[in-house]
């Protein structure tokens, strides 16, 4: 017997037919490169939107191409997140971060046929545009009077593009396994890997993010996404905000400024805030030696890599603000868990309680999760048996763009993190599985070291890694930088004493003014590995 309820496709374009119809005056506010404070409404968001779909069919939009974006968190990337896939076509966000050669690859395996690019990154394109040969149109997301001054094929600026655009449209019926957006993995290992969204993991992952032990979003709330939009998806805030009537702050090109961003908090009562924590570290940094208060924001989500408890410490005591750490990846669309304390354990002490804190969360609904050991075997949940972390799930790849299935034969995709998970369900990353030293036949978690060492207070950040030792085969190495100030490596390793056994306390220390990071903004542990590929303990 089934059920008699109506099928109604999961599509994003549902999402903007009701954040327009019931959340329509919900307020959108952007920094831009041409206005450093733009504010409209949603209905005035998809209004534009319907103009620029209009545009986007005058260019010879057809269902399934993909159209490309190298663009910030603001108003106008807002619009095209949901005029592209709305149209039928594919959002592919790309990020400008990324080198020349990996950009270059991107678009030419994706075959974007439309670059929309904000007016910093116009050198960039100038540069690559002779090499994507399947692009026949370039957008500024600008007016005519900031239209950068270079020589780029069928170029336009966005203002003119959608001004004489109709704001009616039919959008078109879509099915819910549409393919909706793509994003590139950063490509640590060879080419970047391509995941394609559909409209219906879109939907479900912004519905299971916005719930209560997640994000929390609602009309009442103000989110500030600080991960930028091109890094999968902006971990769905475009859409689980309208969707709940969540007013939106973007911070545009100034994701990274601290005068901005504590404005920004304090002027549109910003209460949440998401993005990796290198940029909680400048912005505590910048709130405290300016003394400035944020008495509206009430909680920072914090992910791509592991919080310091410093960051959530400080945060807590100084400014009443929560740091949450959440976990997933690209492949995930992203969220997989949460970290939200359960009520028994704010009985616990302080410490113990910080132990929590300081994991990668719950699963959140969707995300089925198993521990792998090495032989394929599940492990207990007893917070010590560690392994392979493998997901499935509605909002979970099952393979990569142009290159089939990658899940196992029960159908869980492998994530590349090492990891353990408590009886209350709590899961801590130990490692990425390319991270792990093993030294003499046992495993180090670097993550570990890791926020041990950050844990000192003359620590800002550190990174381990393993390198050759005669004897063991790999040792860690600690390589560290301070708040400028002047430490021994003698007294950074005696302050790994009782917190790890012996033989896991790295062998040596190097210190050094900055460390290497990702174009999303996680350490770069490739980069660290080649620099000291020469490096020989023992």
């Amino acid at each position: 017997m089934k059920g008699q309820m109506m099928n109604v496709p999961l599509t994003i374009t549902e999402i903007m037919r009701h954040a327009d119809k019931v959340n329509g005056d919900t307020e959108v506010v952007s920094v831009t490169y041409d206005n450093p404070r733009h504010k409209y409404t949603l209905n005035d968001a998809f209004k534009r939107t319907r103009q620029l779909a209009n545009a986007l069919q005058s260019l010879g939009l057809e269902k399934g191409q993909r159209i490309a974006t190298f663009a910030w968190n603001d108003y106008r990337h807002l619009e095209l997140y949901y005029a592209i896939s709305c149209s039928g076509a594919v959002l592919h966000t790309v990020n400008p971060r990324l080198f020349p050669e990996q950009i270059e690859y991107i678009v030419n395996h994706a075959e974007d046929t439309v670059v929309f690019f904000d007016p910093v990154f116009a050198p960039l394109i100038e540069k690559l545009q002779h090499n994507f040969p399947s692009v026949r149109h370039y957008v500024a997301l600008c007016d005519k009077a900031h239209l950068p001054d270079v020589n780029i094929a069928n170029l336009t600026d966005y203002e003119s593009l959608i001004d004489d655009q109709s704001d009616e449209f039919d959008w078109p019926e879509l099915a819910e396994d549409d393919a909706s957006s793509l994003c590139y993995t950063s490509g640590t290992t060879g080419h970047p890997k391509g995941v394609l969204y559909s409209h219906r993991s879109t939907v479900l992952h912004s519905l299971g993010s916005a719930l209560p032990d997640a994000f929390s979003l609602s009309i009442d709330q103000t989110v500030m996404p600080i991960v930028p939009m091109f890094h999968v998806n902006g971990w769905g805030l475009a859409y689980s905000a309208p969707m709940t009537g969540t007013k939106l702050v973007m911070p545009g090109p100034k994701m990274a400024d601290g005068v901005v961003l504590s404005d920004l908090i304090n002027s549109e009562g910003v209460t949440m805030t998401a993005g990796v924590p290198v940029v909680w570290l400048m912005l505590l940094e910048h709130l405290k030696n300016n003394d400035i208060q944020v008495p509206t924001l009430d909680r920072i989500v914090v992910g791509g890599s592991a919080c310091p408890e410093l960051l959530i410490n400080e945060f807590d005591e100084l400014f009443n603000v929560s740091v949450h750490h959440a976990w997933g990846m690209t492949e995930m669309s992203p969220l997989g868990t949460f970290n939200k304390l359960k009520p028994s354990l704010k009985q616990q002490s302080e410490k113990e309680q910080m132990n929590y804190k300081l994991k990668q969360g719950r699963i959140v609904f969707g995300v089925d999760m198993r521990i792998e050991d090495w032989q394929g075997q599940e492990v207990e949940w007893d917070g010590h048996q560690f392994g392979a972390v493998k997901v499935r799930g509605p909002w979970i790849a099952s393979g990569y763009y142009k290159q089939g299935e990658s899940v196992d034969d029960n159908g869980y995709f492998d994530t590349g993190d090492v990891a353990s998970v408590d009886p209350h369900g709590y899961m801590l990353i130990t490692d990425r599985s390319k991270d792990v030293i093993k030294s003499g036949g046992e495993w180090i978690s670097s993550i570990e070291l890791e926020n041990i060492a950050v844990g000192h207070p003359d620590i800002k950040e550190a990174a381990v890694i393993g390198v050759p030792h005669k004897k063991w085969g790999e040792r860690p190495l600690l390589i560290a930088v301070t708040h400028d100030v002047e430490i021994s490596a003698e007294a950074l390793l005696d302050h790994f004493d009782g917190k790890v056994a012996k033989f896991c306390i790295p062998d040596a220390v190097e210190f050094i003014k900055e460390l290497p990071h990702t174009a999303t903004g996680k350490l770069s542990k490739k980069d660290l590995r080649s620099k000291y590929a020469d490096y020989i303990l023992g």
